[in-house]
């Protein structure tokens, strides 16, 4: 069978379409009027050969639902009640987490409107959780900052140690968060696209930026000594972890995004853009098992790693 190439302007136009109509009333319906069938759990026709992006994004929510969820909620419930070691950063992880958790739990939904229900109304709700998780960098990008001005400008950070501002930040990406998911659910994805790529290319950036400086600091800090500090080397290993998790999971979209139109839809749709956008989904899960990894079990009891015991310097 002959492969079609679809121009940009016919891929935004049925995906506009799509967001509009349940995924039945587009694909199913054989003729204008007449009845439709259940609903593909492979979205598309054309992608009934090479199913597989589908069946990864699936293994990708129930992965999310399974480990995401108990992860998000144990990061909640540490940072809540934690007395003593606290991070400045701690507010937005626990926000992040709270995002994170919401969208893992909306996985059932997800799944019994794609295979069984199709209903519009689901659907719009759905858009909804998408449009916030697509923001959810944005505190990903409060915490690497957070930690910028600790490592490389300490003298300024002594004077933003309040956490007010942080909760008035917070406040701030969660308005913005709630009416892009909104505007989403509402407009449909292809008329924010525009939006969701600046956002993730600023994110990418800023992310990476802040990252290599505090390794660039850290190592700069032990330059002509022996050996790192322990503390020392345990955040400049954190942070290469981090910095990693970022470039493995936000890079494939960033990568992605002005390629597009080069691919065929099956090509584009069916295999290449739910398995990117799947990957960034697994940072709903990445993120709690990093956090949970800095926690030390000794004698049955969890203590939390600190960087408070690191010379003020070298705070992250």
């Amino acid at each position: 069978m002959a492969v079609h190439q679809h121009s940009p302007s016919n891929l935004m136009e049925l995906e506009s379409f799509s967001t509009c109509l349940p995924v039945t009333d587009l694909m199913n319906c054989t003729t204008p009027g007449g009845p439709c069938g259940p609903p593909l759990w492979y979205q598309f026709p054309v992608c009934a050969a090479a199913p597989f992006g589908f069946v990864f994004y699936f293994g990708v929510k129930v992965f999310n639902l399974a480990v995401g969820t108990p992860c998000n909620v144990l990061v909640m419930w540490h940072i809540t009640t934690k007395k003593t070691d606290a991070s400045t950063s701690d507010i937005f992880i626990c926000n992040l987490a709270i995002l994170d958790a919401f969208f893992c739990l909306t996985t059932p939904v997800d799944i019994v409107n794609r295979v069984l229900l199709d209903d519009s109304r689901v659907w719009y709700f759905q858009r909804f959780a998408y449009g916030i998780k697509d923001l959810a960098p944005l505190f990903l990008v409060c915490i690497c900052l957070d930690r910028y001005v600790a490592v490389v400008h300490p003298i300024l950070f002594t004077s933003i140690r309040d956490n007010s501002i942080r909760i008035g930040i917070s406040v701030v990406v969660w308005s913005f968060n709630l009416a892009y998911g909104i505007s989403k659910c509402i407009l449909g994805h292809p008329a924010l696209n525009g939006v969701f790529s600046g956002i993730i290319l600023f994110a990418f950036a800023v992310m990476v930026f802040c990252n290599t400086s505090i390794i660039w600091v850290l190592r700069r800090s032990v330059a002509g000594k022996e050996e790192m500090h322990p503390v020392k080397k345990k955040a400049f290993k954190m942070v290469l972890i981090i910095l990693a998790i970022i470039v493995a999971t936000y890079l494939p979209p960033v990568a992605l995004m002005p390629f597009g139109s080069y691919y065929t839809f099956e090509v584009f749709y069916c295999q290449i853009s739910i398995s990117v956008f799947s990957i960034m989904d697994l940072s709903c899960s990445i993120e709690p098992l990093l956090y949970l990894s800095k926690i030390e079990c000794v004698s049955g009891s969890c203590c939390w790693w600190s960087l408070s015991e690191m010379p003020h310097d070298a705070k992250v």
